[in-house]
């Protein structure tokens, strides 16, 4: 922005930009509207040169005007329309429970397809947070026993499953 613009803009800010934001205040009783409407008539005065040229003392019934045309604007915008006001926040939402309670019930049944050995080391190690060092220890078998069998009974875990239709 040329510095003459820059000045004129700045003569536009000093002379009207206070009475428009109380004009603002007075239309919708919001101060933060108020700065946001004072805002873009300065902007649509700094867009329109003519505007710009003349001297700022005559300017003022134009952006008065601008103004008032933008708290209509608003007034009439859908967003204005369709916006509740509300003291606080709404508290957040909670999930449904009931696709965890599906798998959880999925599960529980392809588990019960997997040998005594195999659910057992799935159990402990999935929903128990035991390591292999930890079950291996439990059930007095080697470590290499309980990978195996970890990794046999995740297969057959995720095959059962997908026989009841579990695709991810």
């Amino acid at each position: 922005m040329p510095s003459d613009d820059a000045a004129r803009l700045g003569a536009l800010y000093d002379a009207h930009a206070a009475p428009i934001w109380r004009y603002v205040v007075h239309l919708t009783g919001n101060h933060a509207a108020a700065d946001d409407v004072v805002q873009e008539t300065l902007l649509r005065a700094w867009r329109t040169p003519r505007i710009l040229a003349e001297d700022p003392d005559t300017t003022r019934s134009w952006m008065y005007t601008v103004a008032r045309h933008l708290v209509i604007d608003e007034v009439r915008s859908a967003h204005h329309r369709r916006e509740i006001a509300m003291p606080e926040p709404p508290e957040s939402a909670v999930r449904d429970a009931t696709d965890a309670i599906f798998d959880a019930i999925l599960i529980e049944e392809a588990l019960t397809t997997l040998t005594d050995a195999h659910r057992t080391v799935v159990v402990r190690a999935y929903y128990g947070g035991l390591t292999v060092a930890e079950i291996a220890e439990d059930l007095a078998v080697a470590e290499g026993t309980v990978k195996s069998r970890l990794h046999y009974g995740l297969r057959a875990l995720r095959l059962a499953l997908q026989e009841k239709g579990v695709t991810r």
